[in-house]
């Protein structure tokens, strides 16, 4: 019993992570280099992660700036933000490329609102369904009725701090995006 809990606790909390990796690549109308994570750049004709081209900073509140290691990447990466649809245009000067991020327009922040609830919307199903995977594998123990009571009733108490949490992520996020 204490095993399909411990099991359940770490489906979940895995759940949580995921949501709030999904969060980062939201943007809040700030810089932020997880924007740039699934941006593939072909080089050498591979299709290779960004991150591992070049380095991204943050020199300024709106503003990223990628570093290629190799300069003669340069224009790839370029060509490779425009592919991705991250909603950025790059100002490449020879050594570096600039992205300047456009200050949000109260739909586009919205939008975005909308967005981040459907995400925690879809960890709350995940929630769900982890927890009925529990409370199956609970009742395929054969255990006294009142062990699979308590047991269900443990699951739902995890449940119930999960999805606290996935509440208090969500007010968090839709905060950030809300703020001018």
């Amino acid at each position: 019993m204490d095993e399909i809990l411990m099991e359940t606790e770490l489906k979940m909390s895995s759940a949580i992570e995921s949501m709030e990796k999904r969060f980062l690549n939201v943007r809040a109308g700030r810089a932020n280099p997880a924007i740039l994570d699934g941006v593939m750049v072909s080089y050498y004709g591979v299709d290779t992660p960004l991150k591992q081209l070049a380095n991204v900073s943050v020199p300024e509140a709106r503003q990223l700036c990628i570093k290629p290691f190799d300069r003669s990447c340069l224009g790839a990466i370029e060509k490779g933000i425009y592919e991705s649809n991250v909603g950025l245009t790059p100002n490449n000067n020879g050594e570096v490329i600039i992205l300047n991020i456009p200050v949000l327009t109260e739909d586009t922040r919205k939008e975005y609102v909308k967005q981040v609830k459907s995400m925690a919307e879809d960890c709350r199903i995940a929630l769900r369904n982890i927890r009925q995977d529990a409370n199956n594998d609970i009742k395929k123990l054969e255990l006294p009725e009142d062990d699979v009571k308590a047991g269900t009733l443990d699951v739902q108490d995890l449940i119930n701090k999960y999805n606290k949490i996935v509440d208090d992520k969500l007010k968090e996020k839709e905060q950030e995006l809300m703020t001018v």
